[in-house]
């Protein structure tokens, strides 16, 4: 086992761009044998705060960098048990525009950062960077999988043969079977190509197939720490979704440890707020409403927070992503009762101590099937939504669908990827509750709360999924 240990923190270290001296790999090791049921989550704190360490100046690390970074981890630890923070300071939430942008350079082969502000309205360069910034995110992936890595060495024949990536400019002239990946556009009507950064070719869908799924220690006391999530709350509706709403916070209001956090995402009237929508008075006092409401549960105002994320058919300038926070306006009155009130952006982060969960709602399982060019194989599932988990997945990026169906802003795309991968994605929709973990991601739908009276109680120490009902 400890050679196995050993195997795995050199290659994540070689992951990283880290060449690894003996007495330093000793050091992680004894490190890393204090967490024998979460290795992974240790080495990774470690190389996390090994990248975040000013004192680190070179790509070879020694025993004395290890040192300082092991003793770092081991005092914040030490401190923890000590004087237990509250659950206010574990929780963490991250605006979708406050997400810094990493561009991927394929020649380097490193992510570097965007300097610079990022205007609204981009040119129209920044269209066609959209696509090859996804692009090149994913080529990023592909390579790193163990199937497309090059072998070290020719000779070593415990190495399963590779599967290297050609250009499609690369394919002229060629015979023979080669390994291709690029963007599926249509560049005139009814003609598909695969296009990638130096060419494009037709496709024939007509034969085409599509693959089966292919199938802390800070957190690890944070047992009792529970998120309630509930989604299209339309508070203009009092007797269908107010008065259940209402029974629900009496509920936790009575239990023995309430929530860390409450999530309610939009919508949050019944009728589109577009420009035919006239009642933003009423709506701002029916927010004043729920604010009252909460606050008539003191325990729940004072020792939970609430999260309000704005659904698709929320006020705000635009249908598209991401959608900003609540305007103040509404929420103002709500505030002043509830000051633990958080209005973040769609879709937006949560931090839960080394937990990055991240919160969508958009009504995207049935857009995207309207949307699908080749019927998903239904020999391993037949399920929708476990496709759309993979299929978000496996694109890094929560809405994947083109610009024409769903219109993103062009310098905020990346504020809808799914790289690095989080531990959990919640996307709020008006179909059925459901739960799927996938490749190590806990993603559910929590429901629709005015359809059916659906939510979800989720405890991110577990990822456990209790679906609720009234």
């Amino acid at each position: 086992m400890r050679g196995q240990t050993r195997k795995k923190i050199q290659k994540k270290l070689k992951i990283r761009g880290y060449s690894l001296k003996t007495d330093g790999l000793d050091e992680i090791l004894s490190f890393v044998n204090r967490f024998q049921d979460a290795e992974d989550e240790a080495i990774d704190l470690l190389l996390d705060q090994l990248d975040h360490q000013s004192s680190v100046k070179s790509s070879i690390i020694d025993k004395e960098a290890v040192h300082q970074v092991v003793s770092l981890l081991l005092d914040a630890e030490a401190a923890e048990e000590e004087s237990p923070s509250s659950s206010h300071s574990s929780i963490r939430v991250v605006d979708a525009f406050l997400i810094p942008k990493f561009r991927y350079d394929p020649i380097k082969k490193h992510f570097f950062q965007h300097a610079g502000s990022l205007p609204f309205h981009g040119e129209a360069s920044a269209k066609a960077a959209l696509y090859r910034d996804r692009l090149l995110l994913l080529f990023q992936r592909v390579s790193r999988d163990q199937h497309f890595i090059k072998p070290a060495f020719d000779t070593d024949v415990d190495t399963s043969p590779s599967c290297q990536l050609s250009t499609i400019q690369s394919l002229v002239g060629q015979r023979g079977r080669r390994w291709v990946m690029g963007v599926i556009s249509q560049l005139e009507d009814g003609h598909f190509y695969l296009e990638d950064l130096t060419a494009a070719v037709e496709i024939d869908f007509s034969k085409a197939i599509s693959f089966d799924l292919i199938a802390y220690y800070l957190e690890k006391r944070a047992v009792n720490d529970m998120f309630v999530i509930l989604s299209d709350i339309w508070l203009d509706n009092e007797q269908k979704v107010m008065e259940k709403l209402e029974t629900v916070l009496n509920g936790f209001e009575n239990v023995e440890i309430v929530p860390s956090l409450f999530v309610f995402m939009g919508d949050f009237c019944s009728h589109p707020c577009n420009l035919s929508f006239h009642s933003f008075s009423s709506l701002r006092s029916q927010f004043g409403k729920l604010g009252r409401m909460i606050e008539a549960h003191p325990r729940l105002k004072e020792q939970s927070k609430f999260l309000f994320i704005p659904g698709p058919n929320d006020t705000g300038p635009s249908t598209v992503l991401p959608r900003c926070a609540l305007p103040k306006y509404l929420t103002e009155e709500l505030q002043k009762h509830v000051p633990n009130a958080i209005f973040s952006s769609n879709p937006c982060r949560v931090k839960f101590y080394t937990q990055e969960m991240v919160f969508f709602r958009q009504d995207l399982l049935y857009r995207m099937r309207r949307s699908c060019l080749i019927p998903p194989s239904t020999e391993e599932t037949d399920d929708p939504f476990e496709h759309l988990v993979a299929t978000i997945t496996h694109q890094s990026h929560l809405c994947p669908l083109p610009l024409f169906v769903q219109p993103i802003i062009w310098n905020y795309d990346h504020c809808l990827h799914l790289y690095p991968t989080p531990h959990t994605i919640v996307l709020g929709d008006r179909s059925e509750q459901k739960a799927f973990k996938y490749t190590g991601i806990t993603c559910f739908n929590p429901g629709s709360f005015s359809d059916d009276s659906t939510f979800v109680a989720y405890r991110p120490c577990t990822q456990e999924v209790e679906f609720s009902a009234l």
